[in-house]
């Protein structure tokens, strides 16, 4: 290891020098290791610039060096420099002092660190690695785009100049020297500060053939995340539109913004989309739009516009916006951007901390489903919520307490009375809570509750305008977990519970705006009022019983399996809860839940609802598989029908999203909707994929069954071509081609 010397010392001042000296072949006598030192301190370039006080730092390893005379080094045999960050391995060195130039010997590789390796036969570079020519040589960038060029020069250790050029990411067999696709140029530079690839004269090849030529192309390296040009463009054909090509093109706006312009052209629409991105010193922004000329409907344009940002405020606050429109019911599922029926716009101020919460929305809602549009006006549009609400510990009795204010309203666009209906809440609530151990492992928890609401009605002659309502609430929990070593190491844990609630008060006379869906799951077993609203409460005596049966394997990849069991009892019938609830009457269904894991990769969860019949009234059932080659998601959805949730018929329905490895590089998806009520499809999509390390291939039909209004039945297909190698893509190093197979 050498140590330059400033200009202003003397060459070869040895108390400024450190030699480390390696022979792997044969170890050098002391004498030669002096004289290699000398050699290169002498020989070392000198600077006289502003940076010559910083000690440069130059590393040599071969089996021989010799020096020859006053002005050349010679070394041979499994040479390594390391300089500036840059490595060279080479078989051969000599360099002379009075051109200040390497003359290097290959196979030569030259490593910058930064993801760009050469590799050429022969070379001449001068004494800082910067400046010089390569033989036969081939650029590797990011170990995925290769370069091979009849000659590369480096120039001032920033730019690579490559002539009579092939440049290709895939695999080259020698059984098939062509490459799937290449570019062929007379010219390539390569701006290692830019990290972009300039083409003089380029031709595109597919498997050999030409496609298409280029005088100039400019494309980012793969080490780019973020740089303007051209995206993966893509064929669409769909029933409405016909077939039409969409072309990405995306715009750097700075370090801290960004756009995307994709222009859709088919045989009957013309579509310009946009997305906007731009992140600050405290919060982001994006929005997502398009415009559209068709003869699908008599408007001339047609639209949509999704805007969505986040920001930090003063005092840990944060605001949060959401912006959805659209001109017309259809448009978003026509041109495949969304599948909502429902537009929900939001503008939002929170504050969360270990004992506080403070929320603030507003919400506006339309409906796209087509059975709501003509009575669109006597639906909610305008929502306001406030929440505030504080938790304390308890310092005299123990426990913790909590204090909860809020506020709610909402808003119909009719004025008719009835359905015009509007409504404004105000609530203020208590609560404290406390548990301990009794003994025998028996964990008592004792909790109580009052709330108070004030209700206001407006637009509905059928309601008092002014309601008040106060509810009492207290309630004794008993937990019981008994836990089991099997003999297989595995454990088991079973929990029996208990709770004995009380809610004193009388029902509003206030209309059910808040709390017609109302889900019983484990999560609100033991809640006091497991209504969502605050417009209906559980009222009376009430227990609720269950019991929960866990098994967890000994080691990660055993099967973990848990059970459950509950019910809830009342002293009087509660008509409030629809049927599908199964929470109506003095007796509710049998809540029935299994969760079981198999490893990380499989899982299987089921809830279900029975009555004392054993029939089912609600259940969901979701599979998720994580193989080797097959991954899939599925989900059952069966539920009763119910006039009181807005639901004329049942509903048995079966989704799916699979995907199956056929080979290394082939890959088949599958996913679709199925109806069990109608015997037909609702939806369905056949993908298949090909990976290899240069190329994705990807080409999906996606079928829609179903009629809504002005969309009808329709089908898409999309064909879309990614080149491995340009810019921060896909890696797809995992699928690289073996030759021979």
């Amino acid at each position: 290891m050498i140590r330059r010397a400033p200009h202003s010392l003397a060459p070869c001042a040895l108390n400024r020098m450190k030699l480390r000296a390696f022979a792997p072949a044969r170890a050098l006598s002391q004498a030669m290791a002096l004289a290699v030192a000398l050699a290169l301190a002498c020989l070392a370039p000198a600077r006289a610039t502003a940076q010559a006080a910083t000690d440069e730092l130059v590393s040599l390893l071969a089996d021989s060096v010799q020096v020859q005379g006053n002005s050349t080094l010679a070394a041979n045999g499994n040479i390594e420099i390391f300089y500036q960050g840059t490595r060279v391995t080479a078989q051969s060195l000599r360099y002379d002092r009075r051109t200040e130039t390497l003359d290097i010997g290959g196979p030569i590789t030259i490593d910058d660190g930064d993801g760009s390796v050469i590799l050429a036969d022969s070379g001449a570079l001068d004494a800082d690695l910067r400046n010089g020519i390569l033989r036969s040589a081939r650029l590797v960038l990011n170990q995925q785009l290769q370069l091979a060029a009849s000659e590369i020069n480096r120039v001032e250790g920033r730019y690579t100049q490559l002539y009579k050029t092939v440049a290709s990411s895939c695999q080259v067999c020698a059984a098939s020297e062509t490459p799937l696709w290449q570019i062929r140029a007379e010219r390539v530079v390569h701006d290692t500060q830019t990290r972009q690839l300039y083409f003089d004269k380029a031709r595109f090849e597919l498997a050999g053939v030409p496609i298409f030529y280029l005088p100039r192309l400019r494309i980012p390296d793969p080490t780019v995340k973020r740089a303007t040009g051209f995206l993966v463009p893509s064929l669409r054909n769909t029933t409405e539109l016909g077939t039409g090509i969409k072309m990405p093109y995306f715009i750097t706006l700075g370090d801290h913004a960004d756009i995307t312009l994709a222009p859709f052209v088919s045989l009957n629409s013309a579509t310009l989309e946009a997305r906007y991105r731009q992140a600050f010193r405290y919060g982001d922004i994006e929005i997502n739009t398009a415009v559209s000329s068709d003869d699908l409907t008599a408007a001339d344009y047609r639209g949509y516009l999704f805007a969505e940002g986040s920001f930090r405020l003063p005092r840990s606050y944060r605001l949060s916006f959401d912006l959805e429109l659209t001109s017309d019911p259809a448009y978003l599922q026509t041109y495949g951007l969304s599948g909502k029926d429902r537009l929900d716009s939001e503008i939002a101020v929170r504050r969360v901390s270990r004992d506080e919460y403070i929320s603030a929305r507003v919400i506006n809602i339309r409906t796209l489903r087509d059975s709501e549009l003509a009575t669109a006006d006597q639906l909610p549009f305008l929502l306001g919520e406030v929440i505030i609400e504080r938790r304390y510990d308890d310092p005299y009795f123990g426990g913790e307490a909590g204090l909860r204010l809020s506020f709610d309203s909402y808003t119909r666009q009719s004025d008719a009375d009835i359905v015009g209906r509007d409504g404004l809440h105000f609530g203020l609530s208590g609560d404290w809570t406390r548990e301990w151990n009794v003994g025998a492992g028996v964990l008592a928890r004792v909790s109580g509750d009052l709330s108070g609401d004030l209700f206001y009605v407006l637009q509905d002659s059928s309601y008092p305008s002014y309601q008040a309502n106060l509810a009492p609430s207290v309630a004794a929990d008993l937990r019981w977990p008994l836990i089991r070593q099997a003999r297989d190491g595995s454990t088991d844990l079973l929990e029996p519970v208990a709770q004995l609630a009380w809610t004193g008060g009388r029902q509003a006379n206030v209309p059910n705006d808040d709390s017609t869906l109302v889900e019983f799951d484990g999560g609100n077993l033991l809640s006091l009022n497991r209504f969502p609203g605050s417009d209906r409460r559980e009222r009376g005596l009430r227990s609720a019983l269950g019991f929960r049966w866990s098994r967890l394997a000994s080691d990660s990849n055993g099967l973990n399996s848990t059970f459950a069991a509950a019910r809830v009892f009342r002293l009087g019938s509660e008509t409030n809860f629809t049927q599908a609830s199964g929470l109506r009457g003095t007796r509710s269904d049998w809540l029935l839940g299994a969760h079981m894991t198999l490893g990380d990769n499989q899982s299987l969860t089921t809830r279900a609802l029975l009555d004392d019949d054993l029939t089912l009234t609600k259940s969901e059932t979701r599979l998720a598989w994580t193989g080797e080659k097959l991954d899939l998601a599925s989900t059952y959805i069966y539920v009763i029908p119910d006039a009181d949730e807005n639901r004329s018929v049942l509903i048995s329905e079966l989704s799916f999203d699979t995907s199956y490895r056929l080979n290394r590089h082939w890959t088949g998806q599958l996913k679709g909707r199925y109806d069990f009520i109608t015997n037909r499809a609702a939806s369905a999509a056949v993908g298949l994929v090909y990976r290899n390390e240069c190329i994705t291939v990807d080409l999906s039909v996606n079928r829609r069954f179903t009629s809504a209004g002005a969309l009808e039945p329709s089908t898409s297909a999309a064909f879309q071509v990614s080149l491995a190698g340009f810019g921060g893509g896909e890696d797809t190093s995992a699928y690289r081609r073996q030759c021979g197979r």
